[in-house]
């Protein structure tokens, strides 16, 4: 068990948009196999600049490194801090699962940015034809 402190952060709009988002993630994080809240702070949606943002200040019981490595690519904390070890020891297998875990996501991650980049690149094409 790896206790962590953890801040999520969202940003977007409309206000009511934002706080729901927020409650959906804590909704999902409650029912996550091998992460448990032990304290949570959630703050509601505040305007900033043109947008409204709201957090997520957690501290969390989780089971293991791959259950961490999962819980930065699924909910992207702004910070993590583990507080109750000074050391980690574990097998090479788990730290390889999550290794792999990782670039999976990687990979994912990279497809949406390549296809989000093409998908650009042709609608910019069809406007500047379009505004000829």
């Amino acid at each position: 068990m790896i206790t962590i402190k953890t801040l999520v952060e969202i940003a977007g709009f409309p206000e009511s948009h934002v706080n729901e988002i927020m409650e959906k993630i804590i909704e999902k994080l409650e029912k996550e196999n091998g992460i448990k809240i032990i304290k949570k702070n959630v703050g509601k949606a505040e305007k900033v600049k043109e947008m409204y943002s709201s957090f997520a200040d957690l501290e969390l019981d989780v089971d293991n490194l791959q259950v961490l490595m999962g819980f930065c690519f699924d909910y992207t904390p702004t910070s993590i801090e583990i507080v109750d070890i000074k050391e980690l020891t574990f097998k090479v297998k788990e730290l390889t699962n999550s290794l792999n875990d990782m670039l999976s996501k990687l990979h994912q991650y990279n497809y949406l940015v390549t296809n989000m980049h093409a998908e650009n690149t042709v609608l910019k094409q069809k406007f500047e034809k379009s505004s000829k």
